[in-house]
């Protein structure tokens, strides 16, 4: 054993290196990284060969780094997704949107929690029933969303109940832990009470952050400070979460909820626009502390207290079924709308568990609340439920769910309509217009696109129109209730990947962007376009005109072989050219080093054989 903390510092942030190339190489598993970290602690620590000391500087750098990933918890939070949206409300019953599908949800499963909480009492397994029903309630935000980011999914309608369901259960589990916690350690007293006036600080805190940042003078200041040496934005997000770690911990209140909050007001206040800072933070995070924490977890492991509880070990078996059963039962509630294999596969990806059940039982250890056994097994529950989950979600998700998208509709009746359709027919691309005036239909008779005339009923006309297998909705709408209704019905319950609406009442921008809409407001869209012409003449003349030799592509990279390969050593087909990379949300021009990842959306240019040849080579499995 070591005593010299940069020494043990040094062992760690090497293992923190290796481990996830060695986790890359297990490609079957797909074991999660933070599971190999653990695992590396747990052969360097004190059930193994006992490398590594758990020193003072150790232990806060592994607090800080645990109070890092609720931060970016918090970050994750898209407060969007949790907001009621009009325009569908009469399609669905209002317990079948995202966020009262994601409290039933929560509801059942800390009611079935409760129940097997109860029951492993009574076989003087566990001595508080509610602080395991609550640590068997929670599930690892940070697990699911890699897992619908990887099967490209996250975007889609059932994507998003997930992430609405995995939110809440964060959001709402880490707050009545942080009470029942408090209760443990301090009674019921008036200091109860600093709970809810640290969550009105959060709403006045948000408020008055987003108010700020609306300030020119601000925007300015962060815009000309965010790069180089000053990295503005950064050293705010830290300031803001000691702060809020600070004021929890005078408020004597657990300082993961600060942490988080702290992360929620950044989202809030920032929203989805700063890509690049949560690039950055994430960086800081998993680069350096959060590896740490995790590392950590596995040196304090005490393999002996397990093995010395018989117990606790019969405890194991039932603690992974009771967490798997809590959450499949419950997600039932999405068989209303989708299957039963997705629903089933919803259950068991919400079951994966990680960071705030580690951190809930080390807490519930330090209080004397649970055995050192019992903490043992929980964290074993942890790793066995982060691995077997995804893969048990991967294996149940039906493919067929991912349909191939195809085809455009167009909703309108205007001159633009019929421009768009002339435009789009050479592509290939089925084309189907839903046009409501039956004077314009003649005109797009000559182009031979498929006309629906029926639009009285939005609903059934894009059923017909095939939007359940449309890639594209082009909403050409006047009225702004329209346009909210039809926006609300391709996303929400056809959900198609890309929906563009055309409108001039900015009041109803923020709403469609909620939805996920691309919203084009035509005398922006005419000055772009004036801009271009001037700016760059030989770009605007190939995208306005018929240019019989020249083609632009977009295609999703999932040619495995590709993956990881610096641009320099890929060879395209003919004179197909790589313009742009939009990884996750960040769009950015290609150079010789940039590496290509699977997921990547890819814009090329070159000969119309040329960029079908590329196309079909980075779609190859």
């Amino acid at each position: 054993m070591d005593h010299n903390p940069y020494s043990a510092l040094l062992l760690i942030t090497v293992l923190a290196v290796v481990v996830p190339i060695l986790t890359s190489r297990i490609r079957r598993l797909r074991l999660p990284i933070v599971v190999g970290e653990i695992f590396a602690g747990v052969i360097i620590g004190h059930s193994g060969f006992n490398l590594v000391d758990s020193s003072p500087i150790l232990q806060f750098l592994a607090e800080f780094g645990f109070a890092y990933l609720m931060f970016l918890s918090g970050l994750e939070v898209d407060f969007n997704l949790l907001l009621p949206t009009r325009g569908n409300s009469a399609k669905h019953a209002w317990w079948k949107q995202p966020l009262p599908v994601a409290f039933i949800l929560l509801t059942g499963t800390l009611g079935l929690a409760l129940l097997g909480a109860y029951a492993l009492s009574l076989l003087d397994g566990v001595q508080n029933p509610l602080l395991m029903a609550l640590i068997l309630s929670t599930t690892s935000l940070g697990v699911v969303v890699p897992v619908l980011k990887e099967r490209e999914i996250l975007d889609s309608r059932y994507g998003q109940y997930l992430l609405v369901a995995a939110s809440i259960a964060d959001f709402v589990t880490l707050l009545l832990l942080t009470i029942v916690i408090a209760i443990n350690s301090q009674g019921l007293t008036l200091d109860l009470l600093l709970i809810p006036a640290l969550l009105s600080l959060f709403v006045l805190a948000a408020r008055i952050g987003q108010r700020f940042t609306e300030a020119a003078f601000l925007r300015r200041i962060l815009s000309d400070l965010s790069s180089a040496t000053a990295q503005i934005r950064v050293r705010g997000a830290f300031a803001l979460m000691v702060s809020w770690v600070v004021l929890a911990e005078a408020l004597g209140v657990e300082l993961i909820l600060g942490a988080f909050l702290a992360g929620a007001i950044a989202s809030l206040i920032a929203g989805s626009t700063d890509v690049e800072s949560r690039e950055k933070l994430d960086a800081i995070g998993y680069g350096f502390f959060i590896p740490i924490f995790f590392i950590m977890v596995g040196v304090e492991f005490d393999l002996s207290a397990l093995i010395e509880s018989p117990s606790a070990l019969l405890l194991i078996p039932v603690l992974v079924v009771l967490a798997a059963l809590v959450k499949v039962i419950p997600a039932s509630i999405f068989r209303f709308q989708f299957p039963w294999r997705a629903s089933l596969a919803a259950g068991f990806l919400l079951s994966a568990r990680l960071s705030l059940i580690i951190a809930a039982a080390s807490i519930a250890r330090d209080l004397g609340v649970i055995s050192e056994a019992l903490n043992a097994a929980i964290i074993l529950l942890a790793i066995i439920s982060c691995t077997f989950a995804p893969l048990l979600f991967n294996r149940l998700y039906p493919k067929s769910e991912e349909t191939v998208r195809q085809g455009v509709i167009i909703l309108g009746q205007d001159q633009m309509a019929e421009f768009l359709a002339e435009r789009l027919l050479p592509s290939g691309e089925r084309v189907s217009v839903i046009c409501p005036d039956e004077s314009r239909i003649p005109a797009f008779e000559k182009l031979k696109v498929t006309i629906h005339r029926n639009c009285t009923d939005f609903h059934s006309a894009l059923t017909v129109a095939d939007a359940a297998t449309a890639r594209v909705l082009l909403d050409l709408t006047s009225s702004s209730t329209e346009t909210l209704e039809v926006c609300s019905l391709a996303r929400l319950t056809f959900d198609i990947p890309l929906v563009i609406s055309r409108i001039s009442d900015v009041e109803l921008i923020p709403q469609l962007q909620n939805l996920g809409v691309k919203v084009v407001q035509p005398a922006l869209a005419t000055a772009m376009a004036l801009e271009g012409a001037i700016r760059y003449p030989l770009a605007f003349d190939i995208l306005l005109h018929d240019t019989a030799d020249v083609e632009v592509g977009e295609v999703y990279c999932s040619n495995s072989r590709l993956a990881g390969i610096p641009m320099r050593k890929i060879r395209l087909p003919g004179n197909a050219l790589i313009l742009s990379i939009q990884h996750e949300e960040s769009v950015s021009v290609p150079h010789s080093d940039t590496v290509l990842q699977l997921g990547d959306r890819i814009g090329l240019i070159g000969s119309p054989d040329s960029v079908e040849q590329a196309i079909a080579l980075l779609q190859m499995p």
